[in-house]
């Protein structure tokens, strides 16, 4: 257990890096104002943190870093005292967030896809957005309307609260009779089960009938993969690492959807909001951290968020963003149900 002067010049060492990504000497440390101990007191602790762990000297140079140790003390104090982030308080974060809600608009998976541009644009890391599980989610509704006379809209309302659309085209001779009808008997076979249950719809003994129903169905098939998992700012990763072959590594990883989707699950599951270095388990990503947030809809988690960046990442801000895109994100998704 540190004391309070080594958790303050290891907090200090961590914020300056955060910031310059250049090793921290002792002498910039004992000049900050909330330092007030002398440049030889400093030294000597920085000295006593390093036998400890929590730094490291990567170099000959007098300059040290924090450790992934070092990290987690950082990140634990924070919340203990419910720190938000010093350069984007939680309010300047909400009110973009906020703008970004309030305009932005589609259907569930564009809206996770966009949600992840927003929040690797808000962060400057590589972002992911994992959206409810389809297979865990039934159909609540199906409403068939007619658009023009050789197109109609077909909704599906979701147990999850999200709402699918997509234009199918009909052709001249079906009439709104036959729509009703595709529309009723759509409902019957789908209501209460998963989209990806459903392998075809039974025939009605109708040709317009029936050839609605399919024209349905065949749009609705790509709405049945397993997962909505969105991963934005991939390429913010490549500028983060000195290494070529650890953002080789980080690229290839992330691309792999069930790793992502683990990685997430196995850190909310555990209580964790942040997984610094090699705490996630995940060997090619050792290099860094991981936040995430739960995104609740009606109490209910039906997705997540989260940020992928090196350890040196700015975790107060990393934090209030998955904390407001989390809430927010679920609450638009609870709205589109409604």
């Amino acid at each position: 257990m540190l004391d309070e002067r080594k958790t303050t010049i290891l907090r200090a060492v961590v914020q300056e890096y955060v910031s310059t990504g250049q090793p921290v000497g002792s002498a910039h440390i004992a000049r900050l104002p909330a330092i007030s101990v002398s440049p030889a007191t400093v030294r000597n602790e920085m000295a006593v943190l390093e036998a400890e762990g929590y730094l490291s000297q990567p170099h000959t140079s007098a300059g040290r870093v924090p450790t992934d140790k070092g990290y987690r003390v950082f990140v634990d104090g924070l919340a203990d005292a419910g720190t938000g982030s010093p350069g984007a308080p939680s309010t300047v974060v909400q009110t973009r967030v906020g703008e970004f809600f309030g305009s932005v608009h589609g259907r569930l998976e564009d809206l996770l896809r966009h949600t992840g541009d927003m929040l690797a644009r808000l962060t400057r890391q590589a972002a992911v957005v994992v959206g409810p599980e389809v297979e865990a989610t039934t159909v609540r509704a199906v409403h068939v309307s007619r658009v023009t006379p050789r197109s109609a809209t077909v909704v599906v309302v979701l147990s999850n609260h999200g709402v699918e659309s997509e234009t199918i085209q009909v052709s001249d001779d079906v009439t709104e009779d036959h729509i009703a009808r595709a529309a009723a008997h759509l409902g019957g076979v789908l209501v209460g089960r998963s989209l990806g249950d459903v392998d075809d719809i039974p025939s009605v003994n109708d040709a317009h009938v029936d050839a609605v129903c399919f024209a349905t169905m065949a749009a609705l098939a790509r709405h049945r993969k397993d997962k909505h998992v969105y991963v934005g700012g991939a390429a913010s990763l490549a500028g983060a690492f000195d290494a070529v072959d650890v953002v080789r590594d980080v690229l290839t990883t992330i691309e792999q959807q069930f790793v992502v989707v683990s990685l997430v699950q196995d850190l909310l599951d555990r209580g964790l909001s942040v997984a610094i270095g090699t705490e996630h388990g995940i060997e090619p990503l050792a290099a860094c951290s991981v936040v995430v947030a739960p995104v609740t809809a009606e109490g209910e988690r039906i997705g997540s968020v989260g940020i992928l960046g090196p350890t040196r990442m700015n975790y107060p801000e990393a934090l209030d963003a998955v904390e407001v895109v989390g809430e927010q994100l679920g609450r638009r998704i609870a709205e589109g149900a409604s």
